[in-house]
C-alpha cells in the first residue's frame, strides 16, 4: 500500500490531514458566497475537535488563525471570524 507524503506537517493534529485539505480545497473557490456553506462545515469539524472553544470569549478569531494556519492564509482571517460569528448568534450566543 503506497502512502502519499505531504509536505507540510499537520497544523492541528486534532482536527487532521482531512481538515488541513478541505481548508485549502475551500480556498481555491471564487467568492465568499461559493467557500459559505464549507467553511461552516469546516467550522463545524473544528468545533468537535476542539470543544473547549466553545465558550472562549475570543472563538471567532481563534478559529480564523487556525483555518489560516491550515490553508497557509489563503483565506481571509474576517471572512472565517464572521462565519463563526453568525453560526454561533443562530445559536443564542452574542459577541460583543
Amino acid at each position: 500500500m503506497a502512502y502519499h507524503v505531504y509536505d507540510t506537517k499537520i497544523a492541528d493534529r486534532q482536527v487532521g490531514r482531512n481538515a488541513q485539505l478541505f481548508a485549502n480545497a475551500i480556498a481555491t473557490l471564487d467568492t465568499p458566497a461559493a467557500r459559505y456553506p464549507y467553511l461552516r462545515i469546516l467550522i463545524s469539524i473544528i468545533e468537535l475537535a476542539h470543544p473547549e472553544w466553545n465558550q472562549a470569549p475570543h472563538k471567532d478569531k481563534q478559529m480564523a488563525y487556525l483555518i489560516g494556519q491550515l490553508c497557509n492564509n489563503a483565506l481571509d482571517a474576517d471572512e472565517i471570524a464572521e462565519v463563526v460569528r453568525v453560526r454561533d448568534e443562530e445559536r443564542g450566543y452574542y459577541y460583543d
